[in-house]
């Protein structure tokens, strides 16, 4: 079994304002497939993911990660543990 791959294309979708529709036919997939993998159901192919990145203008690993994202306010405040 595959390992999960955490994503933030629900966050990145909602803060560019794009619709899983709009993103779905820019990449080739139903929007359905979109959904999915937000929920974590499903993991996207390489091509898919690289696809999606290229879509919006970010690097792969802004988006997908086999780890999971540690929250924003950690990231921009520094409130994490390990900082």
């Amino acid at each position: 079994m595959s390992e999960q791959v955490h994503n933030r294309l629900a966050m990145v979708r909602a803060e560019r304002k794009v619709s899983r529709q709009s993103l779905a036919e820019a990449v080739g997939v139903h929007y359905q497939t979109i959904g999915y993998i937000e929920r974590g159901q499903y993991n996207p192919s390489l091509d898919l993911a690289l696809k999606v990145a290229k879509f919006f203008g970010l690097p792969v690993e802004a988006l997908f990660s086999l780890e999971p994202f540690k929250p924003l306010t950690d990231q921009v405040y520094g409130h994490g543990r390990d900082q």
